[in-house]
């Protein structure tokens, strides 16, 4: 929506974009609403408007404009295409010919014409810019015979990434999966199972059952605690002192959600594919806690209040976390290796 002329403003209508243009930034984007709808329409001529500026800026805008009291009601901004409006005289054709599935969406779910008034809107999650860590060419992780891509796997974008690159990461990194799994498997015979580690799994996964919901919580309460806790406390923004909070609200619903309780029976329960995922989410949640605490700096995504500016010394590590012999999480900084001189040209010249 941004693309085709959509702009976002704080609740005193003003287009708070424009009053953060990162220097690094300012040659390539708009410093007036006129370029920037010209951009918008096919202008090659024109810069890009501020809205279009990378998600991890553009978020940390509307968070700072909601921290500052001038956020929309539910905490966010607001989207606006209708005002081109006063730019095109078929305007609200024009909108639903170039954003059909947005019309329809706002239309349908939340009763707005978006050709008429702006919607709400705020940041979520955007990429986790970190996970499983593999081997580079083969795609399999440290645990033989397990291979990952796409955006449960590590490595590729940095601490950042531009919008639509996900597809293009899962048909490479994909079919690389694919090929290496395919060669592991013929290499390697079928692995030998646990008998008793399978029971005792079956018997874990079951337990849920065995408490009615009158004696342990649902695990859709202990589900909406963690992200609100996430949201609020290692969100777009972040500081040491909420980190260490969040740290100790992770212990506190770790310990819920090893009580919740499920009813009904196996198929097609929702609740009890909650309950399942919980310790799941819990460990990621305490993963990225605890790296970005790890990260005494701002880069990309990963940005801190406390620590604004980039530190090139932790260009030079990635932060390897991983689950001790008695469940506690290790972190450790790794050297990454150099980068070839070529690479580094390119880069260089394309700063």
């Amino acid at each position: 929506m941004r693309g085709e002329g959509g702009v976002l403003r704080n609740k005193d209508g003003r287009r708070f974009m424009f009053d953060d243009i990162p220097d690094l930034y300012k040659n390539q984007t708009a410093d007036n609403e006129e370029e920037g709808w010209r951009y918008t329409q096919g202008d090659r001529d024109a810069r890009r408007p501020p809205e279009l500026l990378t998600r991890d800026h553009v978020a940390r805008c509307i968070m700072r404009e909601v921290k500052e009291g001038r956020g929309s009601p539910h905490g966010g901004v607001y989207l606006d295409i209708s005002w081109i409006k006063a730019k095109l005289a078929n305007a609200e054709e024009h909108i639903k010919t170039k954003l059909p599935s947005m019309y329809h969406q706002f239309k349908e779910l939340a009763g707005i014409d978006i050709t008429k008034e702006p919607m709400e809107i705020g940041p979520t999650t955007h990429y986790i810019m970190g996970g499983i860590r593999l081997d580079a060419d083969s795609q399999m992780s440290t645990a033989p015979g397990l291979f990952a891509a796409g955006e449960c796997a590590a490595g590729l974008h940095g601490a950042n990434r531009l919008g639509g690159n996900s597809l293009s990461d899962l048909l490479v990194f994909g079919k690389r999966a694919g090929e290496y799994a395919a060669k592991f498997a013929r290499e390697h015979g079928a692995g030998k199972i646990d008998e008793g580690e399978l029971d005792r799994t079956a018997k874990e996964t079951l337990t849920p059952f065995e408490r009615s919901e009158r004696e342990g919580e649902g695990p859709y309460r202990v589900q909406h605690d963690l992200q609100a806790l996430m949201q609020d406390l290692v969100g777009i923004v972040r500081n040491e002192a909420d980190m260490h909070r969040a740290l100790e609200g992770i212990a506190m619903l770790r310990r819920r959600a090893a009580e919740v309780g499920v009813t009904g029976n196996r198929q097609y329960n929702p609740g009890w594919h909650t309950a399942m995922d919980l310790p799941n989410l819990l460990t990621c949640s305490e993963a990225v806690t605890r790296s970005a605490l790890e990260r005494k700096e701002s880069r990309g995504g990963h940005f801190r209040e406390d620590y604004p500016g980039k530190d090139p010394a932790y260009a030079s590590f990635n932060v390897i976390t991983r689950r001790g012999r008695d469940g506690e999480m290790l972190l450790r900084r790794e050297p990454v290796a150099e980068m070839r001189a070529d690479l580094k040209q390119i880069v260089e010249e394309n700063k």
